[in-house]
């Protein structure tokens, strides 16, 4: 019988972006098991409910979260929104589609950095920033910010884009699009990283569907889940289509992940052409009242926000269920049969993001 040990793998390791554990069991250089373990980074901004109105809460959910902060503050105020019947303006429903998708392609960006840091290619990695950089130039002239925005109030947005700014984004949208051509084939066709991603972490369809996995990990193996088919914000207006492989393994999560931000710049080109004249916010008036359950796309996976209010100015409850909690199981059955070698790759696949998870 082979012996057993077991090691700790982080929560500070130099592959991981964010503190978590894992406890590996292993065989000789085989992961029998994975026990992951979170808790390292929670701040408790959920219960700011007590402290902070309904108005104000807004600010802190997108604190949730750097990389994710949009969809954060974007998902709390739908579900304020959905309690209060409120109907947001439809230039407010496009402006807020179209720096959901900017947001979507610098997190992707970000991650393929860390992809290629993970297996060695540093130059790979600068470009990938380099060209996130860009997408973070656009963020910063339409909305002020860089990383946290500010732009989503309960109603609609507080700033708009203007003829000069829509202009800036498709400018910086073809030359984008023309940089990823050129780096795609490092990712898809260099023959040694084909060897640390094809056929690695395989998880099934099956698999991801049984342990409720979400987002680009649940699309690579089949599973064809993406919440802004519901419609939600400018979405059900626009044309695109599920991105998914079949192949279920590392290689198809960064396929995944490349051709998604393809599909976010056809978004964002079809929402600046459709985009109507109109209010930014709607008038809110009142208290909120009720609960409410909203899902959302966020750039990892599905994210759900539920909202319990009183119709005082200070919710009973906010709660957030982040795509890499749902994604964690699934990130431990990948592990299972893995080279020790390759838990760091197998990590950043599912795009981890414990700030969210932990909030």
């Amino acid at each position: 019988m082979k012996k057993r040990s077991i090691v700790p793998y982080g929560p500070q390791h130099p592959v991981l972006p964010e503190p978590i554990h894992l406890d590996l069991v292993i065989e000789d250089e085989k992961i029998v098991e994975a026990i992951p373990s979170v808790g390292f980074i929670h701040r408790g901004l959920e219960n700011l409910v007590q402290k902070r109105d309904f108005n104000q809460m807004a600010y802190v959910a997108e604190r949730v979260c750097g990389i994710c902060s949009f969809g954060h503050g974007f998902g709390y105020c739908e579900a304020i929104e959905d309690i209060m019947d409120i109907e947001v303006p439809d230039r407010a429903k496009y402006l807020r589609t179209i720096w959901f998708e900017l947001s979507r392609m610098h997190s992707h960006f970000l991650w393929l950095g860390l992809l290629a840091d993970g297996f060695g290619f540093e130059n790979l990695f600068y470009q990938c920033w380099r060209i996130r950089e860009k997408i973070l130039d656009v963020l910063e002239l339409t909305t002020g910010g860089r990383v946290i925005f500010s732009v989503n109030k309960v109603g609609g947005v507080m700033k708009d884009i203007t003829p000069e700014m829509a202009g800036a984004i498709l400018d910086m949208l073809a030359s984008v699009k023309k940089e990823l051509k050129a780096i795609v084939p490092a990712f898809t066709q260099d023959y040694s990283v084909k060897s640390r991603l094809v056929g690695v972490g395989v998880l099934t369809k099956q698999q991801a569907h049984d342990l409720g996995c979400a987002g680009p990990f649940a699309r690579a193996s089949g599973i064809q889940t993406d919440m802004r088919k519901l419609g939600y914000a400018a979405y059900g207006d626009l044309d695109f289509d599920v991105i998914t492989s079949n192949d279920g393994d590392s290689y198809a999560r960064c396929v995944v992940r490349i051709n998604e931000i393809f599909q976010s710049i056809s978004i964002i080109e079809q929402a600046i052409e459709k985009m109507p004249d109109g209010e930014l916010a709607a008038v809110v008036k009142g208290n909120p009242q009720g609960e409410s359950f909203i899902r959302i796309e966020q750039p990892r996976g599905e994210a759900i926000y539920y909202v319990s209010a009183n119709g005082s100015p200070h919710l009973d409850r906010m709660r957030v269920r982040t795509p890499t909690f749902a994604n964690l199981a699934g990130l431990c059955e990948t592990l299972k049969g893995a080279d020790y070698a390759d838990v760091g790759l197998l990590i950043l696949t599912i795009d981890p993001c414990i700030s969210c998870t932990e909030r």
